[in-house]
């Protein structure tokens, strides 16, 4: 039961996810960032559950296992859908199970469908006992979802070991946000951040800003309060929600963070930029992630991203030249 209708995109994908599904064949959604992917995966965890088959979606990060769950217990209301990670161990079975990479542990080929979801990111990410661990929870069909699938899996695409369904268009029908780059010396960034933060405030525009160390988003969010109502938020933090309470209800306009925020969160007509953009903690995967919070809402597609940088590095030109390769496909499915 969803409070909205698929777009013609996602409902293609969804058909062409359970067809792959029933042939008993693995599947890679490579999605862009507010495509929908947890969407286009309903209709398959639908056929699996009516056959009295188990279904598992494995998250990397706990917050998101939770965003999830609450997600699918809204759209499968008769089910028993729980949430299994940090804080949530009493109960760890059910209808439709929601669970951190790590808790696969508990269930020894148990899943008939599993998915498993932001398998670019830490910790799944090139971690071989989580691989082991997933692959021996399951003793059926897996779904692997990301919006920057790495070269291993695009060679088991070609090798035909994985099918591959694309979905590059979020439900608005606009395209990604290109980021502009800035190649600037380090006293050149700071000047040109104090003018986007200046020029966001004038406009009443939230921005985040994404800065390579924990010490750093502190000690600029201090700085920039000059100019601005600035916060900054990190792993350190011990009010994380609230600030991003009080971000998303425009209690202050300017949010310094780490790579903390490159996942899972949406903040309607956000605009973000990338400070010392060069920096070996920002991947070409960790990039995408980031500007694709810029464009995700609805009602505000629209916005603005910004890569400040001493010199363009390969994770950054690949990052734009991603965006536009995802931009390119979109536009040729439009055509179609």
């Amino acid at each position: 039961q969803l409070d909205y209708e698929l777009t013609p995109y996602q409902k293609r994908a969804a058909k062409e996810l359970v067809s792959y599904l029933k042939q008993h064949q693995d599947v890679l959604v490579y999605a862009a960032t507010g495509a929908g992917k947890t969407e286009i995966t309903m209709a398959a965890i639908e056929s699996y559950l009516r056959e009295g088959k188990k279904v598992g979606v494995a998250i990397a990060r706990r917050q998101v296992v939770l965003e999830i769950r609450d997600r699918m217990a809204k759209a499968f209301p008769t089910l028993d859908v729980i949430a299994v990670c940090e804080g949530h161990t009493r109960k760890v079975d059910g209808d439709l199970i929601v669970c951190t990479m790590h808790q696969l542990y508990r269930y020894y080929r148990t899943f008939d469908l599993l998915i498993l979801d932001e398998v670019d990111a830490f910790p799944y990410y090139g971690n071989e006992v989580l691989e082991a661990i997933a692959h021996h929870s399951c003793q059926g069909e897996k779904v692997y979802l990301s919006a920057t699938p790495d070269r291993k899996m695009k060679q088991q695409v070609k090798e035909g070991k994985l099918k591959q369904i694309q979905l590059f268009c979020r439900p608005h029908g606009k395209d990604l946000i290109v980021p502009k780059v800035y190649c600037l010396p380090k006293i050149g960034q700071r000047i040109m951040l104090f003018f986007l933060i200046y020029r966001n405030g004038k406009e009443n525009v939230p921005l985040l800003v994404f800065v390579p160390r924990i010490a750093q988003a502190h000690t600029m969010a201090k700085f920039y309060s000059l100019v601005a109502h600035c916060k900054a938020i990190s792993s350190q933090s011990t009010n994380r929600d609230l600030l991003m309470e009080q971000f998303r209800n425009n209690e202050f306009q300017v949010l310094f963070t780490t790579t903390l925020l490159e996942r899972g969160i949406t903040i309607p007509g956000v605009d973000v930029c990338v400070v010392d953009g060069e920096h070996s903690v920002f991947s070409e995967a960790s990039l995408i992630q980031i500007f694709g919070r810029v464009g995700r809402s609805i009602t505000k597609p629209d916005g603005n991203a910004w890569f400040l940088c001493t010199h363009s590095v390969a994770s950054i030109k690949n990052c734009v030249a991603t965006i536009c390769y995802m931009n390119a496909k979109k536009q040729e499915e439009d055509k179609e």
